[in-house]
């Protein structure tokens, strides 16, 4: 059976700040459970699958049902039932909420923390398994119990059209329907007539082919080698050797675009393309609408599925791609300007190491650390880097009845903030010292105690000392309005009895709480959720 891992971590390539606390991930072990809770395990993952379609979220029973069992159910206050003659008195609604913080008491974690998963879209796993297959480690990385519960979660999720949408709820589009088809067929499955699979590669064909996937979904085809990197609008590096003053400096967007935009440009700039095997070039005959070496590239670029075009790019943008493609790549190629790639793409290694240093491997992301992950194999398949990337990935992993998939990061400390609230607002919370007290040292363990390492401003990042991030304190992030709402739980335990929910925070760092706060403030009055803001609006009309 697989088993919940909590704040536990152990292994040369793994290091903490706070000793794992807020850490969780999944183990399988063949030896554990009685046969009746594998029975009890075997229905609930059934029963999802009978009723996907109706129900598309997963209620993570396997992780309700340990955790249950490990705290012990203890005495849950019987339901309160009113008829509809009865008025609603206030030891009903007492009783009720009591009832209520009853049983959420038993599925929180022993670090303080109340473990669930944040997860939903589709194309966050596919991308690991491709990675995976590139570095040639997927069936070292990925033991069978893993790829089973893979494929169990892409089958969940594929839509009754044979397509995968964006997220589990959305409807059918190439970008979700060509990662999951590739994740699987490198997973081993096979396209037979009438199955799964083929109704998958029907989609994608009738929705004019890989070629219609979008932006991101095409820099992964590429790096697979089913896709050429020609048909990509480019990602120079060189971006990051320009003068800071430059309005389009990667050092001025959104952590998010600027950390995604990271390793992509060191993977376009080295064109890396992973082995072409016969399953791969399987893949590209399997994909397109018209053999593989008859494609367009040039049109690729701009190609994309209309139930994937949220936003047609502006013709500013398509110029400012043409330009690049046309002009600037071909140069750059050249002696004496590929002396100038290289030195870019050296400072985006440097870049790279950098976040993932101060995040311990964890990245700010699910999207970031897979890339990462692959530009630290592609500049030294044996280093360091690369080993502790696979040694942070089960912190991404999450298991339920519907299969195992990758979460967007932890959403330890947001939950937690949140919970505790709630508690505390319901007037009974005295009964709850001891779940109180859990949370409130997980909370103490949680916010950042320093600034990023060495001259961090140099790196474009900003101060995290004293900010609370969405998941746990390793992870490494400020974020504007997780800090707000610790802040605010730090606060209300500093008004409680120590004997009932344990020591308050320390003043000095209830300050820098409200410094990192303060630090994101923007000039019209808003806060950002993890930086100040450097962009201008007008870059929208770019991308």
């Amino acid at each position: 059976m697989w088993k919940l891992r909590i704040a536990q971590g152990e292994g040369a390539w793994l290091t903490s700040s706070n000793n794992y606390i807020g850490r969780q991930h999944w183990e399988f072990d063949e030896e554990s459970g009685t046969p009746q809770e594998r029975d009890v395990v075997d229905e609930m993952r059934q029963n999802f699958t009978k009723n996907r379609f109706l129900h598309k979220q997963s209620a993570d029973l396997l992780m309700r049902m340990q955790l249950r069992e490990e705290n012990g159910c203890g005495a849950i206050p019987a339901r309160v039932k009113l008829e509809e003659s009865e008025n609603v008195t206030e030891e009903a609604v007492k009783r009720t909420l009591t009832r209520g913080i009853s049983y959420y008491a038993t599925v929180q974690a022993h670090d303080g923390h109340w473990p669930a998963e944040s997860a939903g879209p589709l194309f966050f796993l596919p991308p690991l398994v491709m990675a995976l297959y590139v570095t040639g480690d997927m069936n070292t990385v990925l033991s069978p119990a893993h790829q089973m519960e893979i494929k169990r979660y892409a089958y969940n999720h594929q839509n009754e059209d044979g397509g995968w949408g964006f997220h589990i709820e959305g409807h059918s589009t190439m970008f979700g329907t060509v990662l999951n088809y590739i994740a699987l067929r490198l997973l081993g499955e096979e396209v037979q007539e009438g199955n799964a699979l083929a109704k998958g590669r029907k989609w994608i064909l009738d929705h004019a082919g890989a070629v219609a996937t979008p932006s991101w979904g095409k820099l992964l085809l590429a790096v697979l080698g089913v896709y050429e990197w020609d048909g990509c609008n480019p990602m120079p590096p060189e971006f990051w050797i320009i003068p800071t003053l430059f309005p389009i400096h990667p050092g001025k967007m959104l952590c998010y675009a600027r950390l995604v935009y990271m390793p992509m440009s060191y993977l376009y700039g080295r064109r890396f393309v992973g082995t072409i095997t016969s399953l791969v070039l399987s893949i590209r005959d399997e994909i397109h609408t018209q053999p593989y070496h008859q494609i367009d590239w040039n049109t690729a670029r701009n190609t994309c599925a209309k139930v994937d075009l949220y936003y047609p790019h502006p013709f500013i943008q398509d110029t400012l791609w043409g330009f690049l493609h046309h002009f600037a790549e071909p140069v750059l190629k050249r002696w004496p300007f590929n002396k100038l790639r290289e030195k870019a793409l050296n400072m985006v290694m440097e870049h790279i190491h950098y976040e993932d240093q101060n995040s311990r491997y964890i990245c700010i992301g699910c999207v970031e650390k897979v890339l990462c992950l692959m530009a630290c194999w592609v500049e030294d398949s044996n280093s360091e880097a690369y080993k502790r990337h696979l040694a942070r990935l089960p912190d991404y992993y999450w298991i339920s009845e519907d299969g195992l998939k990758f979460q967007s990061f932890g959403c330890q400390t947001w939950d937690a903030v949140f919970s505790i609230q709630a508690i505390l607002s319901s007037d009974v919370a005295e009964e709850f010292g001891p779940t109180l007290k859990k949370a409130n040292d997980f909370l103490k363990a949680s916010q950042v105690r320093e600034n990023p390492s060495g001259d961090f401003r140099k790196m474009y990042r900003h101060i995290s000392k004293g900010g609370w991030p969405f998941s746990m304190q390793d992870h490494g992030w400020q974020v504007s309005d997780c800090t707000s709402e610790g802040l605010k739980c730090a606060l209300l335990f500093s008004q409680m009895p120590s004997g009932l929910v344990g020591k308050k925070l320390e003043n000095e760092r209830l300050c820098d709480a409200v410094n990192i706060i303060l630090s994101l403030q923007s000039e019209n009055g808003g806060f950002p959720a993890w930086e100040p803001q450097r962009a201008y609006r007008w870059l929208e009309v770019i991308n």
